[in-house]
């Protein structure tokens, strides 16, 4: 009964509209950006891209599926193996997903923040809490 209670609590693609669109976050010269599709035929797919003065861009690809394990947020990083994340329950307006067998992060976030988008990564390195977090705004359409 209680896994069933917890399935419920999950979100499906739908139900994270609120993640779509294209978001931006600057600090420290440090520009990140994410770019969500609106769900489709049970899944999203995002793009992110960071640029740090001096280094090359950092890009990955993320998928949000339903899978058999439950809906699944998976990063395809360059260079890496995909990794899948499970989501947990969370808070409406919330999605956390989670791989406790993954070096860094173990924990992957958004919520909804007001007209903006929260998101991070959590988890333990070296046995200790390690995290970061971004408030993205709504990107303007390009010109």
């Amino acid at each position: 009964m209680l896994a069933i209670l917890a399935a419920a609590a999950v979100a499906a693609p739908a139900d994270l509209t609120w993640m779509a669109g294209s978001w931006t976050h600057e600090q420290d010269g440090i520009v990140t950006r994410e770019t969500w599709l609106p769900p489709l035929g049970g899944a999203m797919s995002g793009a992110g891209q960071t640029n740090r003065p001096g280094k090359p861009a950092r890009s990955e690809f993320m998928t949000i599926t339903a899978e058999p394990a439950g809906l699944t947020f998976t990063a395809h990083v360059q260079g890496q193996a995909p990794t899948p994340f499970v989501a947990i329950p969370s808070d409406p307006g919330s999605a956390v997903f989670e791989n406790l067998t993954h070096d860094f992060p173990q924990r992957v976030i958004y919520r909804r923040c007001g007209q903006n988008l929260c998101a991070g990564i959590e988890g333990v390195v070296a046995g200790k809490p390690r995290a970061e977090h971004w408030t993205y705004v709504r990107a303007s359409a390009p010109e």
